[in-house]
C-alpha cells in the first residue's frame, strides 16, 4: 500500500473515521465532566545534613544525600506515620470512613484500613539536587487535602525524633542497668588493692623498692670490699707463715718496717748494742755496768720481738676477724637479697592490682560517659527536619484535567479511527485506483477516463485492453 492508496481508503471511510473520533472525544469529556474533582496539596520538608553531634559536638562523616534522603521518604511513606496521622486527625472517628469499612467486610482495625488508602493517595517527591522532599496528598476536598498533607509532614518530624531518641534510650537503660556491675568491679579491685597493701604494711612501694635495692648495692660493695681485703690479709698471713718456716728473719717483712714502734725500737736497740759493744771492751762482764747495759740490750731485743709478734698476731687476727666480717655481710647480702625479691614479687602483685583497678576505672569512666550521653540524646527534643512550606488548600483541582484529556482523546479517536477504516477495508476490499487494477487483477491499464463532475464521488473508467473487453471501477 502506497500513500496514494492509504489517503484514498481514508477519504472513502471517512465517516467512519469522524465518527470513532467523535465518540471517542464525547466519551472522554463527558467522563472528565462525570469524574470527582481531586485536589492536590503539597507540603515542603527540608531535611538539614549536619555535620556535628549536637550533644556531644564531634565531627560527623558526611552522610550520602541520595541514601538518607530515600530513607526519610521510606519514612514519611510508611504504615507508623500513616496510622499516626489517621489517630492525630481522627479519621476512625469518622462516619463515612466507618460506613465504607463496615461495607467492605475487612477484618482488622479500622486504623490500618484508612492508613493504606491515604498511602494509596500520597506521593513524595525527593530533590535530586537538595535536601527538600515534597509531600503531595490527592483528595476530592481542598481543605481536607492540606490538613492531611500538613499532618503527614508533622507526623513524620515527630517520628523522626522518636526513632532517634528511642535508640538512645535503650541504650541509656542498658548502660544504667551495666553501671552497678561495672561499679561493683570497680569496688572489689580497689578493695583487693587496700587488702593486700595493709597486709604487708606498703604505703610507696616504689620508693621502699628503691631504698631496699640501694642497700643491697651497699651491701654489695662492702662484701666486695671486704673480700678483697681478707684476701690481702691472707696474702700477708700466708707470707709471715713461710717465712717463719724458712727460718728467715721476720724483721724483713713488710708489715714490721712499717710499724713506727718496732723502727724505734729498732734504732734505739742499735744505739744501745753499740753502747754495749764500746763498753764491754773497756770492762768486764761481771762489772755492774757491764751487767747494766746487756740488761738494757735484752730488754730492748724482748720488746722489740714482742712487738713483732703482736703485729703478726695482728694479722693473723685481722684475717679472721675480716673473714668473720666477710660473712656476716654476706648472711646480710642475701637476707637484702631475699628481701628485695619479696619487694618485687609484692611489687609485681601490686602492679596487677593497679592494673585491674585502672581498667576498671577506666571502663566504668567510659560506661560513665556514654550513660550520660545515651541519656542526653534520649532526652533530646530537636531534629534536623523542619517543614519548609505548609501546604494551603489548593483553588483549582489538579484532576480530571479536561482540557489534557481532550486532546488526548481526540489522538486516540483519530488513531482508533484510521484503525477502524483501514480494518474495514481489509474485510471490503475495492478497486479506488488505477494502481488496484494492476494490484488485485494483475493486468496492465491502457488508459483512464474520468466522468463528468457531479456532488458525488466522481467515477472513473479503466479501458483494458489485454483482452478487449472494459471494466469498470467505482472510485
Amino acid at each position: 500500500m502506497n500513500f496514494q492508496q492509504f489517503i484514498n481508503i481514508l477519504w472513502s471511510r471517512k465517516s467512519l473515521v469522524l465518527w470513532a473520533l467523535m465518540v471517542t472525544v464525547i466519551t472522554t469529556l463527558a467522563v472528565s465532566l462525570v469524574l470527582p474533582k481531586q485536589y492536590f496539596a503539597t507540603t515542603s520538608i527540608v531535611v538539614d545534613q549536619r555535620s556535628v553531634d549536637r550533644v556531644t559536638g564531634q565531627a560527623l562523616p558526611v552522610q550520602l544525600l541520595p541514601g538518607y534522603l530515600a530513607t526519610q521518604v521510606d519514612v514519611i511513606s510508611s504504615h507508623k506515620v500513616a496510622r499516626k496521622v489517621v489517630d492525630k486527625l481522627k479519621l476512625n472517628e469518622n462516619p463515612q470512613l466507618q460506613e465504607a469499612f463496615a461495607k467492605a467486610g475487612i477484618i482488622g482495625d479500622i486504623r490500618d484500613w484508612i492508613a493504606d488508602r491515604l498511602l494509596k493517595k500520597l506521593e513524595i517527591r525527593p530533590s535530586r539536587e537538595s535536601s527538600v522532599i515534597q509531600v503531595d496528598f490527592t483528595f476530592n476536598d481542598p481543605q481536607l487535602a492540606a490538613i492531611i498533607a500538613n499532618a503527614f509532614a508533622d507526623t513524620y518530624i515527630q517520628t523522626s525524633t522518636e526513632l532517634q531518641v528511642q535508640p538512645a534510650k535503650m541504650s541509656a537503660d542498658w548502660f544504667d542497668s551495666q553501671m552497678a556491675t561495672l561499679r561493683e568491679r570497680l569496688e572489689h579491685a580497689q578493695s583487693v588493692l587496700s587488702t593486700f597493701q595493709q597486709e604487708h604494711g606498703i604505703v610507696a612501694v616504689d620508693d621502699r623498692l628503691d631504698l631496699e635495692n640501694a642497700r643491697l648495692a651497699e651491701l654489695s660493695k662492702q662484701l666486695v670490699d671486704g673480700q678483697a681485703r681478707t684476701s690481702e690479709l691472707q696474702s700477708r698471713l700466708d707470707l709471715l707463715t713461710s717465712t717463719v718456716k724458712q727460718g728467715r728473719p721476720l724483721e724483713s717483712l713488710q708489715e714490721v718496717l712499717a710499724n713506727p714502734l718496732i723502727q724505734s725500737l729498732k734504732t734505739e736497740l742499735a744505739r744501745v748494742e753499740s753502747r754495749f759493744a764500746e763498753l764491754s771492751k773497756r770492762v768486764d762482764i761481771n762489772h755492774p755496768q757491764y751487767k747494766q747495759a746487756k740488761a738494757e740490750v735484752n730488754s730492748l731485743q724482748q720488746k722489740m720481738h714482742s712487738e713483732i709478734n703482736m703485729v703478726l698476731s695482728s694479722i693473723a687476727s685481722g684475717v679472721t676477724s675480716s673473714i668473720q666480717r666477710d660473712k656476716i655481710v654476706a648472711n646480710a647480702l642475701a637476707e637484702q637479697k631475699a628481701k628485695v625479691l619479696e619487694l618485687k614479687k609484692q611489687h609485681d602483685e601490686i602492679m596487677v592490682f593497679n592494673r585491674e583497678v585502672e581498667n576498671a576505672q577506666r571502663v566504668y569512666d567510659a560506661a560513665m560517659q556514654r550513660a550520660v550521653q545515651s541519656r542526653m540524646e534520649s532526652e533530646i527534643s530537636q531534629t534536623n527536619i523542619a517543614v519548609l512550606n505548609y501546604a494551603l488548600p489548593p483553588q483549582k483541582p489538579a484532576k480530571p484535567k479536561v482540557l489534557l484529556n481532550v486532546i488526548l482523546s481526540m489522538f486516540l479517536g483519530g488513531m482508533l479511527g484510521v484503525g477502524s477504516a483501514l480494518l474495514v477495508e481489509l474485510m471490503d476490499r475495492r478497486v479506488r485506483s488505477a494502481f488496484d487494477i494492476l494490484e488485485v487483477l494483475g493486468v496492465p491499464v491502457f488508459a483512464v477516463v474520468s466522468a463528468p463532475k457531479s456532488k458525488r464521488m466522481p467515477r472513473q473508467f479503466y479501458l483494458n485492453i489485454s483482452d478487449g473487453s472494459n471494466e469498470r471501477g467505482n472510485a
